[in-house]
């Protein structure tokens, strides 16, 4: 006989919660465990959670609580710049004129020609200042220097240091005084130290030069502990090895640059900016017009949309704004005009008139434009001259990812980065693995900084979340049984979601290992790609269609994807060499040229342009 013990129904958030347990799946969500967690909305532990994880005592000797810690992140420094010093040429002038030179390997004139550096304040870089003495050691002839004045290949390499501005970069670095070509009868004594100084400087010159064109005049780690990158090699010796022989300065100059379509657009853009005039209508930025309202800054907009007009929206607009275009009312049949711009620039379609859709419109100031051109060509510096195909590109300040293949956008989507207090780094990577299902580790800094707070006095909560806990061999061990308030910034524990429909991560994540610990997911939390500004995570991307991407890296498509996920949980390796950039650009290119701008979310220009600023004192001495 059956005997039902149940005297009443049993509550919905009860039997939901019994359900779930009967289910095995975790009980907390993305950012809605923290509510969870923090929120009390689980006060009392179940009984099937007792009987699984029955309260245990620690075996350990009760020690004092460890103070309260936290696990701080990434900072951003004081730029340091690169050390200048002064040449010092003694070595090179006594080693050379204490080696019997063959006439055909190096001219008289140069060797009689070293007296002249002594006493010569060349300043250069400490790396630039060394390869100059042991280049010269071993070649000891002049690269920028014939007969008795400046060379053709001289000609050529300042040509190029002269086009500096075109880039982005600072003239003023790279200028060298070049010797006039005729001299008097009474200068020829001083001739040939005019010409060994010459040559020095060139040589200085044109080093740095190669230096900031192929890896950046700025070293980004120098700046935070949210960059991380590299640095480029460079055999200054053989660069200028490679000069002395090159029939084609120029080109081979031009070379160290970045090659990729990105830069020469921002090139483009550069030019065309330097070339215009200061946007001629100012729109309030602050602007706020919902639909109905008045306001006279609305023809400014109307106009700015009408001059903007693409052959599509020109065809299903262009009657309404020019019967409209002077209106101050914000009427029923301008509103899907200003939605059409809000979708076309990615922002959400809400047709209310805010900051971000007056900066889509009207744009920034001139001057800011520049800056983020100047910052972005410096960027771009620091990462590969090709970009590589295929490629995953994240731009943070846009809040978008794409594929790109063979110079095609093949997918992009809406992101979510970190929060302010939890920036996402700029580095580069390869995307290595797709998990399905996955589990979600719960890093160290969130263990520390927001779990362990409420661990010190509700030990047990993690069982009740759904949370697996291990120690350092992998044994899992009861939340209740570990005596959280000895630790500090260092807990000896793992903590990790099991897959389910609440996990953080959702279904599924790719990966790209780096100390970051910083990857590509699903959420649970979709309406946040509903917003234009969608800085909210811990740090990871957030991607509003991972399948999309997923499918894409995998060369597959989504219906696989869609397969594999019903499977549970596995993982799967992407057996392509496929670059992903974690990339921070408030300046960027879509791939028919086109700059877009964009708010500066972590306020990381302004950091980067302090370092050029402190670059431009460092060297200001010059020669």
């Amino acid at each position: 006989m059956t005997v039902s013990i149940l005297k009443r129904p049993i509550s919905l958030p009860l039997a939901a919660l019994a359900a779930t347990l009967a289910m095995g799946a975790p009980q907390a969500g993305a950012q809605g465990l923290f509510q969870m967690l923090f929120g009390g909305t689980y006060n009392r532990e179940p009984r099937q959670l007792q009987r699984e994880f029955p309260p245990a005592r620690s075996h350990q000797k009760k020690r004092e609580p460890a103070p309260a810690a936290k696990i701080s992140a990434p900072s951003y420094y004081t730029y340091k710049t690169d050390p200048m010093m002064t040449v010092d040429f003694s070595k090179l002038v006594a080693g050379t004129q204490s080696v019997s030179l063959d006439a055909s390997l190096a001219g008289t004139s140069f060797r009689e020609a070293l007296a002249g550096l002594s006493a010569f304040d060349l300043v250069a870089e400490k790396d630039i200042a060394k390869a100059l003495l042991d280049y010269y050691s071993a070649n000891p002839d002049f690269i920028w220097v014939s007969g008795h004045t400046a060379n053709a290949r001289a000609e050529e390499a300042i040509r190029t240091l002269s086009d500096t501005a075109s880039h982005g970069l600072i003239p003023a670095d790279y200028a060298v005084s070049v010797p006039p070509a005729t001299y008097a009868a009474d200068d020829v004594a001083g001739r040939p130290k005019t010409l060994i100084r010459f040559e020095m400087a060139m040589s200085a010159r044109v080093l740095r030069y190669v230096h900031d064109a192929q890896g950046g005049r700025i070293d980004p780690n120098r700046i935070s502990g949210y960059y991380d990158f590299a640095p480029k090699q460079l055999d200054m010796v053989a660069t200028l090895k490679a000069l002395s022989q090159t029939p084609d300065v120029r080109a081979f100059l031009e070379s160290k640059h970045p090659q990729n379509p990105e830069y020469k657009a921002l090139r483009v853009e550069l030019e065309a900016l330097r070339a215009s005039e200061e946007n001629d209508i100012v729109v309030d930025p602050k602007l706020l017009l919902k639909p109905g309202e008045t306001n006279p800054e609305l023809p400014k907009l109307l106009h700015l949309i009408a001059r903007d007009l693409d052959d599509e929206m020109g065809g299903e607009y262009g009657e309404t704004l020019a019967r409209l275009g002077s209106s101050e009312v914000y009427s029923p049949e301008l509103v899907p005009v200003v939605e059409a711009v809000q979708k076309r620039a990615g922002l959400k379609a809400d047709g209310v008139v805010g900051p971000r859709t007056v900066a889509i419109l009207a744009g920034t100031s001139k001057a800011d434009r520049l800056d983020k051109v100047l910052v972005a060509l410096e960027q771009l510096r620091w990462l590969p001259s090709d970009l590589g195909s295929p490629r995953v590109f994240i731009n943070q300040p846009a809040f978008t990812a794409s594929y790109i293949e063979d110079g095609v956008a093949k997918l992009k989507m809406k992101t979510v980065i970190g929060k302010s207090t939890n920036q996402t780094s700029f580095f580069q990577d390869d995307i290595e693995q797709v998990d399905y299902n996955p589990y979600w580790g719960v890093p160290q800094s969130i263990i520390v900084n927001e779990m362990l707070p409420r661990l010190r006095s509700d030990p047990s909560y993690l069982d009740r979340a759904g949370y697996e806990v291990t120690d350092s061999k992998g044994r899992r061990i009861p939340s209740s049984a570990i005596d959280w308030g000895q630790y500090g910034a260092k807990v000896p524990y793992s903590v990790r979601q099991a897959p389910s429909e609440a996990n953080a991560l959702g279904e599924l994540k790719i990966l790209f290992p780096n100390k970051h610990a910083i990857y590509m997911h699903d959420t649970p939390q979709k309406a946040l790609f509903d917003r234009d500004n969608r800085a909210f995570s811990h740090g990871c991307i957030r991607l509003s269609d991972p399948r999309g991407m997923a499918a894409a890296v995998l060369g597959t498509d989504v219906d696989y994807i869609a397969a594999k996920l019903k499977q549970g949980h596995s993982s799967e390796k992407v057996t392509r060499k496929i670059p992903v950039y974690v990339a921070y650009f408030t300046a960027w290119p879509d791939l028919d040229g086109k700059v877009e701008y964009f708010g500066d979310v972590y306020d990381r220009d302004a950091r980067l342009k302090d370092a050029m600023i402190r670059t431009d004192s460092a060297r200001a001495p010059g020669m």
